[in-house]
């Protein structure tokens, strides 16, 4: 006869700070004045800087995060697993960065959605083309008012315009914020051969390979016409 009773969630008061990982584009301001990172998911038009709170994109008369939305920071409980996720076609140009968590929060299995959060580091990890990533550079992409980086090795920014990592981390007002994952760097891997990092499009292809391609079809254009003129001329 009566309505069931509805039980609440248990409210969790964490003993200590909480932690998490997640993934984010390096951004910088389209006067080269500012930088900062660029969200993956529902967020992925903001940039938020050293500190920031959620807004909900769908519906502005809630705080996120609200359960029944999906509006909210969200953050991975480990490193490995944000590096693993890194390893992603579409999230090979982000950085890793480790979050302070606070205000209200939603656990998961794997990580959190909350409210608030400061950047306590970032980390680059591999550049496209396997090797460390050890500078920032356009990625050819961004959102208004802002350009995306994306984190490249020494060899494959030649001729490119670079951003050191204390410069990124200096416009955000910690020169000490970004740098490259210790391991990574102690093990290089193969990576691929020096100007062969893939463009903004997932091309391979280094521009000397380009330049011999061309050169073969112009060669084969004039073989062609040789061949003409020959018949013409007998």
């Amino acid at each position: 006869m009566g309505l069931a009773l509805r039980r609440s969630l248990p409210v969790e008061r964490p003993a200590g700070p909480l932690h998490g990982y997640k993934l984010a584009y390096p951004m910088l301001s389209a006067d080269g004045g500012r930088s900062g990172f660029g969200g993956v998911w529902s967020s992925g038009q903001a940039v938020y800087g050293l500190s920031a709170t959620a807004v909900c994109f769908w519906n502005g008369r809630h705080s996120p995060p609200k359960r029944r939305c999906t509006c909210g920071f969200y953050c991975l409980h480990t490193y490995d697993a944000a590096l693993a996720m890194a390893c992603d076609a579409q999230y090979r140009s982000t950085v890793i960065i480790e979050v302070a968590v606070a205000g209200r929060f939603i656990r998961y299995d794997d990580g959190f959605r909350y409210s608030s959060q400061r950047v306590l580091s970032a980390r680059t990890h591999r550049c496209l083309c396997g090797s460390p990533a050890t500078v920032l550079v356009d990625s050819g992409t961004g959102i208004t008012g802002w350009r995306r980086l994306r984190p490249c090795c020494q060899r494959c920014s030649l001729h490119k315009e670079t951003l050191t990592l204390p410069e990124f981390g200096d416009l955000l007002g910690d020169p000490t914020l970004a740098t490259v994952d210790a391991r990574i760097a102690s093990r290089p891997g193969p990576g691929l051969a020096a100007g062969t990092c893939p463009g903004p499009d997932g091309d391979t292809g280094s521009a000397v390979s380009v330049l011999t391609a061309e050169v073969a079809l112009l060669q084969a254009r004039v073989d062609s016409l040789q061949a003409q003129l020959s018949r013409l001329t007998r």
